[in-house]
């Protein structure tokens, strides 16, 4: 089944404010390798300048996904979940994500286009303070195969 090109330029509700904790920031980073010490120790991230740590740059994605639940499950959009494939990430920063933080994230679909027999489903994220500072957009594209019948 095709998505729902009405859905093109639909906003859902605003996510729960997430507070950004330090530890959540060092299990990250860990996590991915990263040894740069803003990522892990205030003392090193305050002499560069940063009120606390700073989050590498892919923690948005946290936030992201989160929020983009509310789009893979409305059900009048036509996704189905079972054949999705992420096919593209990215992300454009006003100012790196520092423990601390408290962001929303609201999401909105951008495009929705066929090719080669899957639905393409793009999909932006403003993340942003509490107070309304932007801090990061996150850009997502998921492949819905098969979607003209076809074979997946």
């Amino acid at each position: 089944m095709a998505l729902n090109a009405d859905f093109i330029g639909r906003s859902y509700p605003a996510s729960a404010p997430y507070l950004v904790g330090r530890e959540k920031v060092r299990e990250f980073a860990r996590a991915l390798g990263v040894t740069d010490a803003v990522s892990l120790d205030v003392d090193a991230a305050r002499e560069r300048g940063y009120s606390d740590l700073v989050a590498p740059p892919t923690y948005a994605i946290r936030l992201s996904m989160a929020a983009a639940e509310a789009v893979v499950m409305d059900p009048d959009l036509g996704l189905d979940y079972t054949r999705v494939v992420h096919g593209d990430q990215r992300f454009e920063y006003s100012r790196p994500i520092v423990a601390g933080d408290e962001l929303v994230c609201t999401v909105t679909i951008d495009g929705i286009r066929s090719v080669a027999g899957n639905d393409m489903l793009t999909t932006r994220a403003d993340i942003a303070t509490t107070d309304g500072e932007h801090v990061v957009t996150s850009y997502s594209v998921l492949v819905a195969r098969g979607t003209d019948g076809g074979s997946a």
